[in-house]
């Protein structure tokens, strides 16, 4: 698994290549931590990372260090079994609230 991370003022995507799992999670939360202060919009691009374990839940719903800016955080081009891990994940936890993170996918991939 490797990443790349690119900043375009406040906003940095951060694009998987290969499976998050509990393997590759330290990696990607020191990516995210690393970020400098002014960003404050994070979008996870996970065309690249078609298999997702309960790892990257973890990473995209874990709540930022106290001592961290506040930063939203999106996620963008999910593949279908990351996706279909997310919806199951809001099934067992409703709070969960993971539309919050998919703010480009259309509706009718959600309700499937």
């Amino acid at each position: 698994m490797h990443f790349t991370t690119r900043i375009d003022g406040s906003t940095a995507r951060i694009t998987v290549h290969g499976e998050i799992d509990y393997d590759t999670l330290p990696l990607l939360r020191a990516a995210a931590t690393a970020l400098p202060p002014s960003v404050t919009e994070l979008v996870w691009d996970l065309e690249h990372a078609r298999f997702m374990d309960v790892a990257g839940l973890h990473l995209l719903f874990e709540q930022p260090s106290p001592d961290g800016p506040p930063r939203r955080t999106t996620v963008t081009n999910l593949a279908p079994q990351p996706l279909r891990l997310l919806i199951l994940a809001t099934e067992v936890k409703p709070g969960l609230e993971f539309t919050r993170l998919l703010p480009d996918t259309p509706a009718s991939l959600l309700d499937d």
